[in-house]
């Protein structure tokens, strides 16, 4: 066993700052009486307190990527790609993090949930405007998405951008184009609103590029960074959807949805089409 006075001393010799009354401290820095004290469980539900910080959590993560996934598109954009495929990196991990966030989701019993739901009201992640930048940014374009944001003009303004904005696909098409390979101006030039049609041409580019990785390494591993991201992605949904169907069945969401109904039909929405389809001809 180790002596009380032993862990003392060890403290007195590494010299350990513990005076804060003059300075910065841990708690100061990281804002965490403001984080801590953003619990606000409406239910008497032992388990809200699991919903709250899963989900506070969450929002937290997509804070990150979002911060992440605009400085890629930016560095793509101005051809600074070694930048850009260490913050496509760090997307990816962020939603390994996302992934696994719901195995302790799925700690939570259909009673437990049920006992809180109805303290929700229409509450959901359904109008997360993170999730919906988020998506956005990765092709996912859908005006209907910007209608749970019209009571708040300021969150309206920041998902309204995020839809006008060229995708991190579009800039990826952007730059092959202008490293001579034959995109099509409708896939480089066009209303970035509107949501992405998959391209034979395109998809000749994207062969163009695999079939020479040596001549075209950095594009090749743009190609995988990208792949890797969509497939973390898919990875992030179908973990929603099993956890979904594990707490509340195929009840209807507290946003109005089907719940594992609409979360499904996500499943098929496929982001970067012609890497994933090169594959057959390679």
């Amino acid at each position: 066993m180790t002596c009380p006075h032993h862990t003392e001393n060890i403290v007195a010799e590494e010299k350990a700052q513990l005076d804060f009354s003059e300075r910065m401290s841990y708690g100061d820095y990281l804002q965490l009486d403001a984080i801590l004290g953003a619990q606000k469980p409406l239910s008497p539900a032992h388990d809200e307190l699991l919903f709250i910080v899963q989900h506070q959590t969450s929002e937290l993560w997509m804070k990150l990527m979002l911060h992440e996934l605009h400085a890629a598109v930016q560095n793509i954009a101005t051809d600074e790609l070694n930048a850009a495929f260490k913050q496509l990196a760090r997307v990816s991990k962020i939603m390994e993090q996302l992934v696994h966030a719901w195995d302790v989701l799925a700690t939570m019993t259909p009673p437990e949930y049920s006992a809180l739901r109805p303290y929700l009201a229409q509450s959901s992640g359904f109008q997360s405007h993170q999730y919906r930048c988020i998506e956005f940014a990765m092709g996912n374009k859908n005006a209907a998405m910007l209608k749970p944001h019209a009571h708040r003009p300021d969150l309206l303004a920041v998902v309204q951008a995020a839809y006008e904005a060229p995708s991190l696909y579009d800039e990826a098409l952007r730059l092959l184009a202008r490293r001579g390979l034959a995109v099509p101006a409708s896939h480089t030039d066009r209303d970035w609103t509107q949501p992405y049609e998959a391209s034979d041409a395109v998809q000749q580019a994207w062969l163009q590029v695999y079939r020479n990785p040596k001549d075209h390494w950095d594009l090749y591993q743009l190609g995988e960074e990208l792949t890797d991201l969509e497939d973390a992605f898919r990875l992030w949904r179908f973990r929603h959807v099993t956890t979904v169907e594990r707490v509340i069945g195929f009840k209807r969401g507290t946003g109005g949805t089907g719940g594992v109904s609409y979360l499904r039909k996500m499943l098929d929405v496929v982001l970067f089409p012609e890497i994933w389809r090169l594959r057959t001809d390679l």
